[in-house]
């Protein structure tokens, strides 16, 4: 076996297989990571959407004039493409002519999950 007094430049197979091995685990953590944001980004979406639809709600019931004493009051509404179901419950409070307002928002597909809850106070003759 001769042995040739020039060295060798270059990384040897061993050595580019470790650096694939390494980018390839930082690459799936990468992409893991950019999933759940993506992810993150459609429910924060979503319940955006439902707390528009609540106020909505809210502000239709109010232009109206016509504030139920007490009872509940059910909806549906569209918004972007998506179907909510909302929900308004009025209960009277002890503090005289004061109505505590209840509002829930549900997805159409599952109307136990709230996305968005909101709590209101009127008063007077409203």
């Amino acid at each position: 076996m001769i042995v040739s007094g020039k060295r060798q430049r270059g990384f040897t197979l061993l050595e580019v297989l470790i650096a694939l091995a390494i980018l390839a685990i930082a690459l799936a953590a990468a992409i893991k990571s950019i999933s759940s944001h993506v992810s993150n980004l459609a429910y924060l979406k979503e319940r955006s959407l439902a707390h528009w639809v609540g106020l909505n709600a809210l502000t239709e019931l109010r232009i109206s004039g016509q504030w139920p004493s007490s009872g509940e009051l059910k909806g549906d509404e569209i918004m972007a493409g998506r179907e909510f179901n909302w929900r308004i419950k009025v209960t009277k409070t002890e503090g005289g002519d004061v109505h505590r307002v209840d509002l829930t928002v549900t997805p159409a597909a599952d109307d136990e999950q709230p996305l968005s809850t909101m709590v209101a106070y009127i008063g007077g003759s409203s």
